[in-house]
């Protein structure tokens, strides 16, 4: 199986009654670093980058690319690209953040639909390899910087195909009511635009992304031969030479035992077959392929590790268990009533003898982790590891309530290091100002 398949990072092991991680008893973290923590491990994260790589061998032009929403770090972005994968951004911080890490700029792709003007300017200013146009306003703006830079810039046009991948409508980004890429209506009108009044601007292929969370392969074989027949028909049309696809990426991971995503070969498979095909059929060659992975990349990486505090009994109704995190490191819940699994750390090998919801410490009452699992009877001051947190949680998180956001480490072979630092209290008003009239 593929590691997108499994709830739980590779190295996950029992000893002793505890949880361990990449050969790190998870109980002793919490005691080194603190908690909420959120904790990576790079042996899962190396094998699901192995995976992709070999998965898509088989094709003769293509990069993967790593999704760095899911969560973009300075570590995470040396490790990936140690792998072999490239990044896809979509902020002049993720931009930075990999400029900063020494990353090949060569190897990003900028994404987005209301990119800054200043983040165009330093994409060209520091050759991204591509960038990803998603709307008339890119195209505006790149023209005039091209212009006035005396610079090129290579692109690729996102389009909307019209797919519906079954998923959460919130996460749906490939639909055609879409803020996403120009409708198959609006194609025309970007090309004739770039053509006639932008020579610096080089139109290199076609990007499509239709969504995330996605279980049904059938999507990516309709967006694969909707890519290849507008790339086909604007070449002819146009007389131009497009040669590259971008089919983003958006392969599921399993949270909870109900869910089922397809391993990360099935899906290569599926779409070179397809694309194969569609190229003998319409006489291409040399089509560079770009895939743009991230959920799966790094989602089964990462847990997080809570500590519980208050313990309530609702007379007749619900035990809950508060933890010192919530909704302000993981918002996927709140936000469209994401599911997840987890354990207890310190009593792995205890009976699951009662049924209780996970709550947060936020001042909300739909901050809820997980509602109604089994657990081993738990007090104050107990470990709840919280599975497949690797992916949007960091990326999500925010300071609600005027919390410190959590630190992060990295674990592997029994060492543990520490790749984002906690936030102390001095950095929660560290961009506070008070106005001297105020004084």
């Amino acid at each position: 199986m593929s590691v997108n398949q499994y709830i739980k990072p590779w190295t996950t092991e029992v000893k002793d009654g505890h949880l361990v991680i990449g050969g790190c008893d998870t109980v002793e973290l919490v005691k080194k670093y603190g908690s909420p923590l959120y904790v990576i491990d790079e042996k899962t994260l190396r094998t699901i980058c192995r995976e992709y790589i070999s998965a898509f061998k088989g094709y003769p032009d293509v990069s993967i690319l790593y999704a760095s929403k899911a969560l973009a770090t300075s570590a995470i972005f040396k490790i990936v690209t140690q792998e072999g994968l490239g990044l896809d951004i979509v902020s002049g911080g993720e931009m930075y953040t990999a400029y900063k890490a020494g990353i090949d700029m060569s190897k990003l792709m900028f994404n987005g639909n209301n990119k800054q003007e200043w983040e165009l300017e330093s994409a060209i200013d520091i050759e991204v390899g591509r960038i990803s146009v998603d709307n008339f306003h890119d195209i505006e703006l790149l023209g005039k910087i091209t212009e006035n830079r005396n610079k090129t810039a290579d692109i690729l046009l996102r389009i909307t195909p019209g797919i519906d991948c079954h998923t959460h409508e919130y996460i749906q980004t490939g639909h055609l009511d879409s803020k996403f890429g120009f409708d198959l209506t609006q194609v025309d009108n970007a090309v004739k635009l770039i053509k006639n009044n932008y020579p610096k601007i080089n139109i290199k292929g076609l990007h499509a992304h239709i969504g995330s969370q996605i279980f049904d392969t059938a999507g990516y074989v309709d967006e694969a031969k909707i890519l290849v027949k507008e790339l086909v028909r604007i070449n002819k049309e146009y007389g131009l030479s497009l040669s590259e696809l971008n089919l983003g990426g958006g392969l599921g991971v399993k949270y909870v035992e109900s869910d089922t995503p397809p391993d990360v070969k099935s899906v290569a498979d599926i779409v070179l077959k397809t694309l194969c095909s569609e190229f003998k059929a319409n006489g291409l060659s040399g089509i560079k392929l770009y895939i743009e992975p991230g959920r799966s990349i790094i989602s089964t990486c990462g847990v997080t590790l809570y500590t519980v505090g208050a313990v309530k009994q609702v007379p007749d109704g619900t035990k809950y268990l508060s933890v010192d995190g919530g909704m302000a490191d993981n918002p996927r819940p709140a936000m469209y009533q994401a599911e997840y699994t987890c354990d207890a750390a310190n009593k792995m090998e205890e009976k699951e003898c009662e049924k209780v919801t996970i709550a947060g410490r936020y001042c909300e009452s739909g901050d809820i982790l997980i509602k109604d699992i089994s657990l081993p009877v738990l007090e104050s001051g107990d470990i709840i590891c919280v599975y497949n947190t690797g992916a949007y949680n960091y990326s999500m998180a925010s300071n609600y309530n005027r919390v410190q956001k959590n630190g992060m480490v990295l674990v592997n072979n029994s060492q543990s290091d520490i790749i984002v630092y906690r936030e102390t209290l001095e950095d929660l008003i560290s961009h506070d100002n008070i106005p001297d009239r105020l004084k």
